[in-house]
């Protein structure tokens, strides 16, 4: 699963979670070469190289709802709540506090 990351609206990488489980983020090479660009986190500096997890990176697990939100979105899109990469492609296309937001990319 892979989905396109946006920050304020223009596309800046992707993230994905490979198929042994590690999370990857890359930068798009057009958003790197902008130098008004922002990175999107100060945990994930532009730069050229993926970053890579055996976790989802703390700063895409915080755009996630908790308590009972993250409970009705587990009810609502039957995704399983400890899903949490699944639940971020599916719940941050939209209404995000801050300028990221992610949507899924359909392959």
């Amino acid at each position: 699963m892979k989905g396109v990351v946006y920050c304020n609206s223009e596309r800046a990488g992707i993230l994905e979670k490979d198929i042994s489980g590690n999370y990857i983020f890359t930068y798009d090479k057009s958003y790197l070469e902008n130098t008004d660009n922002p990175p999107i986190s100060l945990t994930l500096p532009k730069t050229e190289k993926k970053y890579k997890s055996s976790i989802l990176f703390p700063f895409f697990s915080g755009l996630l709802s908790e308590g009972v939100n993250k409970e009705i979105q587990c009810r609502l899109l039957k995704i399983d709540e400890n899903d949490d990469f699944k639940r971020l492609l599916l719940t941050s296309g939209e209404d995000t506090i801050g300028a990221i937001t992610i949507k899924k990319l359909e392959e």
